[in-house]
């Protein structure tokens, strides 16, 4: 994933949001909506969100160092694993306080009525504005692949991440104008305490999901199919090389692939003719996969027969003895 593009969706997303924020803010103030306030908040944990991201990017770009040989491109999965941490405390369990709140003691809007209405189409449009510059930075990575697959398989996390927020809070503007709307015209406050409620459950759902997909990344997510298969097809074609025995990869960052595989090679061959072909090896896997940045291969001689009652390697990646 193009981390410009990612950095793009993300700044045009924060100047959206602080701009937002204040409207809503002076909204809430003027007209005592709590799903005014509910999404004023939101709009701030957004913001500071894609602070947290920003952040996170550039800490990521550090040089490896002795303490952290690896280098720091996991920063980026942690700082998003915040932000879902984050949305769910500041955004989503805020809401729903307010929206206890405000149905427990509902009371109609009276001063500055229609002020909440103008500033909820304003922040639809500018949302609507965000949304549309992070789809098109997600067009141009994810291909043909389907927006629910690209969330679940992306390896980087900011545009995911954007995505989620700028779809929440374009739905929770919806929430927010349904509850003030019919508040307005039914004189009846509970409306906006259940607008609030709504806006609540959507952001902690989104918390979750962002939460459990960083997890996943911060465990180590082994490469893509295709990147599998390119690698392995890499090293099979090397010449000198019977064929692959097992494959390990792990993704440090979203730009850095960790591959480990030991590899069959001739009985005959001496330690200068093997130096050779894992250097050959190794140069062909960088070639098919870019990203392969730290590429660990280990020489070995295949068994001709199976031992009895041993089954061949099963996993993606894997090789049967010959």
């Amino acid at each position: 994933m193009s981390a410009e593009g990612s950095t793009k969706a993300v700044v045009v997303a924060l100047a959206a949001n602080l701009g937002i924020a204040v409207t809503k803010f002076a909204a809430a103030a003027l007209t005592g909506s709590s799903a005014m306030l509910a999404e004023a908040i939101h709009s701030v944990a957004d913001s500071g969100n894609q602070v947290l991201l920003l952040v996170g990017g550039k800490r990521a770009r550090r040089e490896a160092t002795p303490e952290h040989p690896f280098g720091y491109g996991r920063e980026r999965y942690i700082y998003a694993f915040i932000v879902s941490i984050v949305l769910f405390t500041l955004g989503g369990l805020f809401a729903l306080y307010e929206a206890w709140h405000k149905i427990s003691d509902p009371h109609p809007i009276t001063a500055w009525r229609w002020v909440p209405v103008a500033v909820l189409v304003v922040a639809i449009m500018l949302e609507s504005s965000a949304m549309r510059t992070a789809i098109k930075e997600s067009n141009a990575v994810r291909g043909g692949t389907g927006w629910f697959t690209f969330i679940r398989r992306s390896k980087s996390p900011e545009l995911p991440v954007i995505l989620l927020e700028d779809a929440g809070a374009l739905v929770g503007l919806v929430f927010a104008l349904a509850g003030v709307g019919l508040t307005l015209l039914t004189g009846d406050g509970i409306w906006d305490g259940l607008g609030t409620a709504a806006i609540g459950l959507l952001l902690v759902a989104i918390a979750a999901v962002l939460a459990v997909e960083m997890k996943s990344l911060l465990l180590g997510e082994s490469a893509t199919r295709e990147h599998v298969r390119s690698i392995e097809r890499a090293i099979v074609e090397t010449a000198a090389v019977e064929s692959v025995i097992h494959l390990r990869t792990m993704h440090l960052g979203p730009e850095e692939l960790l591959v480990a595989a030991k590899i069959a090679v001739d009985a005959t061959d001496d330690a200068r003719e093997v130096a050779r072909t894992i250097d050959s090896a190794e140069e062909r896997v960088r070639t098919a996969v870019p990203i392969a940045c730290m590429i660990y291969l280990e020489p070995d001689i295949m068994r001709r027969e199976q031992p009895a009652g041993t089954q061949p390697p099963e996993a993606e990646g894997q090789a049967a003895p010959r």
